[in-house]
C-alpha cells in the first residue's frame, strides 16, 4: 500500500513538471533509497548507488519548492549519513564523503566562483601572507569531511569542500590580505644620526601602535650605509612614522672632540690593536657615533676622535693598558756537580750529598741552616733578610750548601748570569761556545774539494717567561737546553748530544728553584804506581802499577731566584740589597762552615779515643 502511494506521488509530480517548476513535496518516513529514486526521477539524473544507506527522510513543506533544489536536499541527506554525490560523466555516484577528493570531484579553476551543491576542488592563491598561517586561521570553516592542504612552493591552499564553504573561505582570506597590505618606505636622514632616530621611533611606535595586532605592527630598520631608515607596515602607520622622522631630523649640537693620549709604559702598536678589537666588537647606532682611532709610532701616542662621553671610556681603557708593567729580575747560577765527589763529601761530613737532584740539594741544605740565626749572623744579616724577601733565609742555606760543595772540589760554577724580564715576555740566557761543523763540500777543477761550514752553538740555553700574579708571587715558565760534544766520528766531525727540560713553577719573590736532570756521563782512567818502582821501564807498568777506569757523572744544575719589581725605581735598590746580601752570604758561610767542621771534629775525636777499663776491687 505504501509503495502504491509513492508511485502515485511520482506520477502526480511528473504530470506537473516543467523547466524549474515549483512543486509541492510533502512526505513522511520516506526511505533514503526511495528518496534517491524520487530525486533521480524528478531531476532526470542517473544516480549510482553502491551502498545500502539506512534511514528515512521527513519533509514538511508549507510552500512550493523548485525541482532543482531537490538535488541539494539529497546531498544534505547523504552528508548527514557520511556520504556525498560526485559527477562521473553522465551520471552521479554516491560515495563516502571522506573519499570525494579521490573520486574525481570537479576541479574549478582558480579565481572562479563556485556554485552548486556537490563537493568540488579548487586552488586558492594566498598573497602577502604565509600560507600555513592562513590555513590555520580558516581551517575551522571547512566541513567535517573536507580535505585541505597547503603548497608552500606556490603559497597556495588546495581544498575539496562544498561550494558554499569554499566561497566563505575565499572571502575571509581576501579580507585578511586586505588588512595586511603592507608597504615599504625608505626614509633618508639628512642632519641627525639615523641610529639614534631609529631608537626614538621604536619607543614611540610601541606607544601609538599595538604590536599584538599584526595589521598595526611597524618594523623600523636602520641602514648605516645610507644613514637612513627602512619602514615596513600599512600605509597609514608608515606615513605617521615618516612624519615623526622628519620632525626629529635636526642637526645635533654635540660636537666630536679630538684627544691625543701619549703612552708612557706600553707600545702603541699593542694598545691600538686592543682598542680596535673593542671598538669593532661593539654595536653603534650610526656612523657618527663610532669613534675613530689611529696611532703615531713616532711619539708613541693614540689619537681618538669621538664625542666627549665616549672619549672618557676610551681614556679609562688606555689608562688600564698603559700601567707600568711588572719586571722580574732573575738571578741564575749554573753549577756542574760531580756525583762521585759529592758522595765522598757526604760520607766524610755525615750528610747525604750523593743526590744532587733538586730534592737532594734541598735535603742537604738542611744541614746548613740554623733555626737561631741571631747566634750565627750579625745584625746586618738579620736586617737584610727582611729587606730581600721571605725566601732569603732558605736562600742563605742553599747558597751555603753550593759554596761548600765548590770549596771541597765537588762542584764548579760555570756561570752566574742575571737577566731582567718584562712581565709576560720571554727572555733568554746562553752560556757556551760556537763550533764549526762541515755542512757540505764543493768540488772545483782548480782548487779541488772545498768544505762548507756552518756555525753551531754548543752549551746551555735558558729561556724564562715570568707571569706576575701579585707583588710577591710570580709564575716562571722555564726551558733549559744543554748541548755537549761527546766525541768525533771517523770524518772528524763532532758528535753532540742535547738535553732539554721544560717546567713551570710558582715562587715568592726571593725564593729559589733548582732545575736538574741535565746529566753528562764520562769514563775517567786513573793510574796508580809504587814510587820509583813504578817508573822502571818495561816491568814497572806490569809489576808495580795499575790502571783503573772510573765512571763519573756530572750533573748540571740551574738555580733561579726571581725578584718582583713593580716600579722601575726599585731596581736600583734591589741591586744594592743583592750586593749586601752577597757579603752577608760570605759571613754566613764562614760561621756555618765553622760550625759543621767543629761537629765533624768532635765526632772524629770520639771515634778515635781509646776505651778506658777500670779494674774493680773486691
Amino acid at each position: 500500500m505504501k509503495f502504491i502511494k509513492h508511485i502515485a506521488l511520482i506520477l502526480l509530480l511528473t504530470f506537473s513538471l516543467q523547466a524549474r517548476e515549483q512543486v509541492n513535496v510533502n512526505f513522511s518516513n520516506l526511505a533514503i533509497d526511495d528518496f534517491v529514486k524520487l530525486v533521480a526521477k524528478i531531476t532526470h539524473k542517473n544516480i549510482l548507488m553502491n551502498y545500502k544507506i539506512n534511514g528515512s527522510v521527513n519533509l514538511v513543506s508549507s510552500v512550493p519548492i523548485y525541482d532543482d533544489e531537490l538535488m541539494g536536499m539529497l546531498v544534505s541527506v547523504l552528508q548527514s549519513k557520511g556520504y556525498s554525490l560526485v559527477r562521473n560523466g553522465s551520471y552521479y555516484e554516491v560515495v563516502r564523503s571522506s573519499e570525494v577528493a579521490r573520486s574525481n570531484a570537479d576541479v574549478i579553476k582558480p579565481n572562479q566562483k563556485v556554485s552548486g551543491s556537490l563537493m568540488v576542488t579548487q586552488a586558492i592563491k594566498v598573497e602577502g601572507e604565509n600560507v600555513d598561517i592562513i590555513a590555520a586561521k580558516i581551517r575551522y570553516l571547512i566541513s567535517k569531511t573536507a580535505k585541505l592542504m597547503t603548497l608552500k612552493e606556490s603559497n597556495t591552499i588546495l581544498i575539496t569542500d562544498y561550494p558554499k564553504n569554499i566561497e566563505t573561505i575565499k572571502k575571509i582570506i581576501k579580507d585578511i590580505q586586505r588588512t595586511n597590505n603592507s608597504i615599504v618606505k625608505l626614509i633618508y636622514i639628512k642632519h641627525a644620526d639615523a641610529g639614534k632616530i631609529q631608537a626614538r621611533l621604536l619607543d614611540i611606535s610601541k606607544s601609538i601602535f599595538n604590536p599584538k595586532i599584526a595589521s598595526d605592527k611597524v618594523n623600523i630598520i636602520f641602514d648605516e650605509n645610507i644613514n637612513g631608515l627602512i619602514v615596513i607596515g600599512n600605509k597609514k602607520n608608515v606615513a605617521k612614522i615618516e612624519d615623526l622622522a622628519k620632525k626629529l631630523d635636526v642637526e645635533s649640537n654635540v660636537s666630536r672632540t679630538v684627544e691625543v693620549y701619549s703612552l708612557k709604559n706600553s707600545d702603541v702598536k699593542n694598545v691600538i690593536k686592543t682598542l680596535k678589537e673593542i671598538i669593532s666588537d661593539k654595536t653603534y647606532k650610526g656612523l657618527t657615533t663610532k669613534p675613530n682611532i689611529s696611532s703615531n709610532e713616532e711619539i708613541n701616542a693614540i689619537i681618538a676622535v669621538a664625542d666627549p662621553e665616549m672619549l672618557k671610556g676610551i681614556k679609562v681603557i688606555i689608562d688600564a693598558l698603559d700601567k707600568e708593567k711588572y719586571q722580574v729580575y732573575v738571578q741564575a747560577r749554573i753549577i756542574n756537580i760531580n756525583k762521585n765527589n759529592a758522595e765522598s763529601l757526604g760520607i766524610k761530613y755525615g750528610f747525604a750529598a750523593g743526590d744532587v737532584s733538586a730534592s737532594g740539594l734541598y735535603a742537604m741544605s738542611a744541614n746548613f741552616g740554623d733555626a737561631n740565626l741571631q747566634n750565627l749572623a750579625s745584625t746586618q744579616i738579620i736586617n737584610y733578610l727582611g729587606a730581600i724577601g721571605s725566601g732569603a733565609k732558605s736562600a742563605l742555606a742553599l747558597g751555603a750548601t753550593l759554596d761548600f760543595l765548590q770549596s771541597h772540589g765537588a762542584s764548579k760554577t760555570i756561570s752566574n748570569p742575571s737577566i731582567l724580564c718584562v712581565n709576560n715576555k720571554q727572555s733568554s740566557i746562553y752560556v757556551g761556545k760556537t763550533i764549526s761543523i762541515i755542512s757540505g763540500a764543493t768540488t772545483n777543477a782548480v782548487s779541488g774539494v772545498t768544505n762548507n761550514y756552518k756555525r753551531e752553538n754548543i752549551g746551555l740555553t735558558l729561556r724564562i717567561k715570568p707571569r706576575v700574579s701579585s707583588n710577591d708571587k710570580v709564575t716562571l715558565d722555564v726551558e733549559a737546553s744543554l748541548e755537549n760534544i761527546l766525541s768525533a766520528d771517523a770524518a772528524g766531525q763532532p758528535v753532540t748530544s742535547k738535553q732539554e727540560v721544560k717546567t713551570q713553577a710558582i715562587l715568592r719573590s726571593g725564593e729559589s728553584i733548582i732545575i736538574g736532570g741535565l746529566v753528562k756521563s764520562l769514563d775517567r782512567k786513573t793510574k796508580t804506581k809504587v814510587p820509583l818502582l813504578g817508573d822502571i821501564p818495561l816491568i814497572g807498568d806490569y809489576l808495580f802499577a795499575s790502571t783503573e777506569t772510573i765512571k763519573e757523572q756530572d750533573n748540571l744544575v740551574v738555580i733561579l731566584t726571581p725578584y718582583v719589581i713593580d716600579k722601575s725605581e726599585e731596581l736600583s735598590k734591589l741591586q744594592r740589597d743583592l750586593g749586601v746580601l752577597s757579603s752577608v752570604q760570605k759571613e754566613y758561610n764562614e760561621k756555618i762552615f765553622k760550625k759543621i767542621t767543629s761537629k765533624k771534629n768532635e765526632k772524629t775525636q770520639k771515634s778515635t779515643e781509646p776505651a778506658v777499663h777500670v779494674k774493680g776491687v773486691y
